[in-house]
């Protein structure tokens, strides 16, 4: 039986602030519940529409988080909240959970997101044995092997020297996303929503990069700076996915259609190259070639990251994040994947065609989606 089709009608998210910044001390349902009631708010929704919420998070929240945003968001008791933890994919995987309840017409309505707050994030400790004092940790176990669990910005590192993506090149991909972001401001303000007592409109991280600021950045691991790497942040973002019953009844100017989407995993030792064989497989089982598509927004948790799936997937680099990415906003783990999408949903305003959303995940993930603008929501 061919599945029911779903659609994106609404995206709302906050800024993504760096961790320590104007949202330091929020927590993660502080975060989520303004760009959730904007979405349904947005949608010509009522809270009472909603069938079910799935939150992606992280960084260890505890018990249920989608329950708790669920209850602060004053959603109906009814809904038990699901939340998802597949690290930097989650925004993104939490639309292909909604979209799976909606297809199997189980469901009509689904809130799907992500909210992290690093900056109150848990302290992670880790004990070697039982009669051990526990340790900190900062980077979870990806791994149950310790020699091939790199730490993220090792990972990079090897990645960029296997394909030699020196530091020029990673340099000059982060100068062109703080650029592009930069120029876009005031079209970025459109999809933000700003938490309760504060005024945080913009992302504030993006800024004009001169040479100082790259010669000045700390050296991460070989050619991976602080400056060429996403920075940590706090955030949230989320979408409100419909079936065809539904969409039919709204008020909208326009919809995207979630078309298809590929969740693998790949080497855990080059976690940032697992993104190119997700991007790859989707579109050959769609019939479709990279210049089919008219935005792309792809997750910059480095630039080396970026650079490398970009080449190897082929994809048009004029297409690619043109508001910016990551390395000029930051990046909100569990929400990362979902920013990306509310990016999409707002570009594809003035736009019409094939959008594909893109990201890595520690651990060797990548989570790729396909989705197709219509010109307007039909109502019947």
């Amino acid at each position: 039986m061919k599945a029911s089709p779903v659609y994106i009608v609404a995206a709302s998210r906050t800024a993504v602030i760096p961790s320590g910044g104007a949202f330091k001390n929020l927590t993660y349902e502080q975060l989520a519940v303004p760009p959730i009631l904007e979405c349904i708010r947005q949608a010509g929704l009522q809270k009472d529409d909603v069938d079910e919420l799935i939150v992606s998070n992280a960084l260890g929240a505890g018990g249920n988080p989608a329950r708790v945003v669920t209850l602060a968001a004053g959603l109906p008791d009814s809904i038990a909240g699901l939340s998802i933890d597949r690290q930097c994919v989650g925004g993104l995987d939490a639309i292909l959970l909604g979209k799976a309840l909606i297809a199997s017409g189980k469901t009509h309505v689904v809130v799907v997101g992500g909210t992290e707050s690093h900056s109150l994030r848990p302290k992670r400790y880790f004990k070697s044995d039982w009669k051990s004092d526990p340790e900190f940790n900062e980077q979870a176990r990806f791994t149950p092997w310790p020699e091939n669990d790199p730490l993220m910005h090792d990972a990079a590192s090897n990645l960029a020297n296997q394909f030699s993506i020196g530091k020029k090149l990673q340099d000059q991909w982060t100068a062109d996303s703080h650029s592009k972001a930069m120029a876009s401001r005031e079209i970025l303000k459109n999809e933000i929503v700003c938490p309760k007592n504060t005024n945080a409109e913009y992302d504030p991280y993006s800024r004009a990069l001169t040479q100082k600021h790259f010669q000045r950045s700390k050296e991460i691991s070989d050619a991976i700076t602080a400056i060429n790497t996403s920075v940590s942040a706090d955030g949230a973002a989320f979408v409100v996915l419909v079936s065809e019953k539904i969409k039919r009844k709204l008020a909208i100017p326009y919809t995207l259609r979630l078309i298809d989407g590929h969740t693998l995993g790949g080497n855990p030792t080059l976690p940032a190259l697992a993104p190119v064989a997700a991007i790859n497989q989707l579109l050959a089982k769609n019939h479709l070639i990279p210049d089919d598509l008219v935005l792309i927004e792809l997750m910059e948790a480095y630039a080396a990251q970026a650079i490398v799936c970009v080449n190897k997937s082929n994809l048009p680099k004029e297409r690619i994040n043109v508001s910016g990415g990551s390395l000029s906003r930051g990046h909100p783990i569990g929400a990362s994947g979902t920013v990306l999408m509310v990016r999409l949903f707002y570009e594809f305003t003035n736009k019409s065609g094939l959008g594909l959303a893109a990201i890595a995940g520690a651990g060797g993930l990548a989570t790729a989606l396909l989705v197709e603008k219509e010109a307007k929501a039909t109502n019947q």
